[in-house]
């Protein structure tokens, strides 16, 4: 019942929860932040506290705590090391020591010539220092008697007169005179104290190790602190290459004069030597591995090489490791931008780290190295750079099946790909073509006012005369020159245009990865300017692609890594220097990636705004050289006097099969018998003499020139295969025609 009366008043009292004691606050009042200004500031000093130029000094400050020790008695090491340094040099001085030792080695050589001026020298010399304190004292005395009346007067006035009775200017100078005073006795201790400190540092600073800069103080974890290339580490190295004139210099004390001292120089470090008596430059260079490994440095990062004389060596060494595996980044071109090819094209980075603008006028480029190491993308960089001179008309042929050059083929006014002989054909017309483009361009050149010696960029911008640049690429040239049909023209034609097409806008370049003497033309080799070989495998492809004897004179293309260095070659020509290490701009053009097809339609968008369009030239079918079968004949010969006819049909076949594989025997007896020889047989064999060979070509001689074949009038026409031991061969004794001559 309780119970029931408490549910019934608990309906009519309302219900009052726990009382808690509080404040009202005013959410419009600025509060107090101190927590988040603490935390704030907290969070700062963490993040400084872990950045890495904190991380980094924290670690080198660690690092000098745990050396100090070994500074400090670096530090002594180097102090006493330095006051014994001023010792030996104040006692050669004193003695005469080098003067001395110039005329002993002068004795002991036996040149009394030489001796007695040393000797002279020395007592020249003694007479020049007694002078030189005589005229000292006799200057201190002069002093002293002017000075010492001077102070005695002013110590007497000074004495016996108070300075407010002295003259205005008088008392001015002694007031002079006490300031002069107080800053002696001031300075006096001062330099008396900083005097043996100064003493103490020029003394470690004079006997330092000579180690260029601070790094052993200030980056002590650096990967090549121990690799420093300084003239001190230079000479020793050139001291352990077993050079036998260089080993007694070193013996005799000598020391190596720095015309050049060490110095940064790009990516890496460049001195110039002049080199002792005996030694030249390309003796350093052919120990150029053991250069490098006194060094402390790869073969490719060491270059020894000729300077402006044969005795003096220049000497680059890249940083440590700056070369290996590290291209030379994106074509600068790749997204925008236009090319004069007078100014040149964006081709790689040097050794030093510097863009190379690679020359195309005025200039013709022979590349070469073994395949896959970056010759034909060397070629098609060249070719793109001058694809964005809306001026430049383009050449192409590739005597082969690839693909490296089809993006361009809208901006290309000739271009043939193919290992076919009409690939070969197109591009023996298209040198014709350009020796007579060549003809032309230099007739207008000679029309213009002032005579002007070659094509300008003026010039070439002035459509109406036809003189805008004209760049012919061929690769795998090697093909071309080696054709059995085209060859041999070919070549002569190519021959001519390097030798005089630079003056008049007309380029040509060459890309191979067979540069031997059998492959490509040894006048063609002479004569290109810009030479770039990649990896190479002996010193005959270095010289070919480079000049000849530059693998003595250190610069060499046998030193890169095949596959590792791809991309990388050495070139000669393309600027001032003796030779660049180029790392090429690579612009990729394989599955999944084309940087070429924008390239060229940006190029094609930059003719349309000049208001250009790509040239066109006529194509024009040459026909082949006519073969010469006897010189054909002669060839297959070779030194032998007599082989028989079915070796002979058979050399042919293999030497050109186009021509002669259809001939039977009645083919070959035909060449002999229309010029007045024929085929002879011994014991049953049919054989051709080779002088049978060389009466027949003189015979053909004399028919083309109109003259007897005997007779001395004109010259007769060489051909560039003839052997002058064949032309030139005697007339076989007895009667011609003689079928049972007997073997010799």
């Amino acid at each position: 019942m309780t119970s029931d009366l408490e549910r019934a008043g608990s309906r009519d009292v309302e219900h009052v929860g726990p009382i808690l004691d509080g404040e009202l606050v005013d959410d419009t009042l600025p509060q107090p932040r101190r927590r988040t200004v603490r935390r704030r500031v907290g969070r700062w000093l963490r993040r400084a506290w872990q950045s890495a130029p904190v991380v980094r000094a924290r670690s080198l400050a660690a690092y000098r705590v745990r050396q100090a020790p070994r500074d400090v008695a670096r530090l002594v090491w180097f102090v006493a090391r330095g006051m014994w340094r001023w010792l030996l040099k104040f006692w050669q001085w004193a003695t005469y020591a080098d003067l001395r030792a110039d005329a002993r080695r002068a004795r002991l050589a036996g040149d009394a010539e030489a001796r007695r001026a040393a000797q002279e020298l020395i007592r020249s010399d003694a007479t020049a220092r007694w002078a030189k304190l005589g005229i000292a004292v006799r200057r201190f005395v002069i002093t002293v008697r002017v000075a010492a009346p001077v102070v005695a007067v002013l110590w007497a006035v000074a004495a016996f007169m108070e300075r407010a009775d002295m003259w205005t200017w008088l008392a001015e100078v002694y007031t002079g005179l006490d300031a002069a005073w107080s800053v002696l006795v001031f300075l006096g201790p001062v330099v008396l104290w900083a005097l043996p400190l100064v003493l103490v540092v020029a003394a470690a600073f004079e006997g330092r190790d000579r180690t260029p800069g601070a790094g052993w103080l200030v980056q002590p974890d650096r990967d090549d602190a121990d690799s420093w290339i300084d003239e001190r580490m230079i000479s020793r190295a050139l001291a352990h290459l077993g050079i036998a004139p260089l080993d007694k210099f070193y013996r005799d004390g000598g020391e190596l004069v720095y015309t050049v001292a060490a110095r940064k120089d790009g990516d890496g470090t460049a001195a110039q030597i002049r080199l002792p008596m005996g030694v030249t430059a390309d003796m350093v260079a052919a120990r150029r591995s053991r250069l490098a490994a006194n060094l402390g440095r790869a073969a490719l990062e060491t270059w020894p090489t000729k300077g402006s004389e044969d005795g003096i060596l220049d000497l680059w060494v890249a940083d440590k490791g700056v070369l290996g595996g590290r291209g030379a980044g994106d074509w600068p071109l790749v997204h925008d931008g236009q090319v004069d090819l007078f100014e040149g094209v964006p081709f790689g980075l040097s050794q030093r780290g510097l863009v190379i603008n690679a020359p195309l006028l005025g200039v013709n480029w022979l590349i070469g190295g073994r395949p896959g190491q970056g010759k034909s993308s060397a070629l098609r960089t060249l070719m793109l750079g001058a694809a964005l001179d809306p001026t430049a008309e383009l050449w192409v042929f590739v005597m082969g099946e690839s693909p490296d050059f089809a993006p361009f083929e809208p901006r290309l006014s000739r271009y043939r790909m193919g290992m076919d002989d009409t690939v070969a054909e197109a591009a023996t017309q298209a040198l014709a073509d350009l020796l007579t483009e060549m003809e032309r361009r230099g007739k207008t050149l000679g029309e213009q006012p002032g005579r002007p010696p070659k094509v300008s960029r003026k010039l070439a911008d002035k459509r109406a005369l036809g003189l805008h640049p004209l760049v012919c690429a061929i690769d795998e040239c090697h093909e071309l020159f080696q054709h059995p049909k085209f060859g041999k023209r070919a070549a002569e034609l190519a021959v001519r245009l390097i030798k005089r097409g630079r003056k008049y806008g007309v380029v040509l370049l060459l890309a191979t990865q067979s540069p031997t003497k059998d492959s490509i033309p040894r006048e063609i080799t002479r004569n290109i300017s810009c030479g770039v070989a990649f990896s190479v495998a002996d010193q005959v492809a270095n010289d070919g692609l480079l000049g000849s004897g530059r693998y003595a004179a250190g610069v060499r293309a046998t030193e890169l890594r095949i596959n590792t260095d791809r991309g990388t070659c050495v070139a000669v020509g393309i600027t001032d220097e003796v030779f660049e290490l180029v790392r090429t701009f690579y612009v990729p053009f394989e599955d999944g990636a084309d940087d070429v097809t924008p390239v060229i339609a940006r190029a094609m968008a930059s003719i349309e705004d000049a208001g250009r369009a790509v040239e066109t030239a006529e194509r024009i079918e040459i026909e082949a050289a006519p073969v010469d079968h006897l010189a054909d004949i002669a060839h297959v010969l070779g030194d032998e006097q007599r082989v028989r006819t079915q070796t002979v049909l058979t050399r042919l076949a293999e030497y050109n099969a186009d021509e002669y594989e259809p001939w039977a025997f009645a083919d070959l007896k035909a060449v002999l018998t229309d010029h007045g020889q024929r085929l002879r047989k011994v014991r049953g064999l049919m054989y051709v003499h080779a002088d049978d060979v060389a009466a027949a070509r003189r015979q053909a001689r004399g028919e083309a020139t109109g003259e007897a074949p005997e007779t001395g009038g004109v010259l007769p026409l060489a051909s560039p295969d003839q052997d002058p031991s064949v032309d030139q061969g005697k007339h076989p004794g007895g009667r011609r025609g003689n079928a049972t001559t007997e073997d010799p």
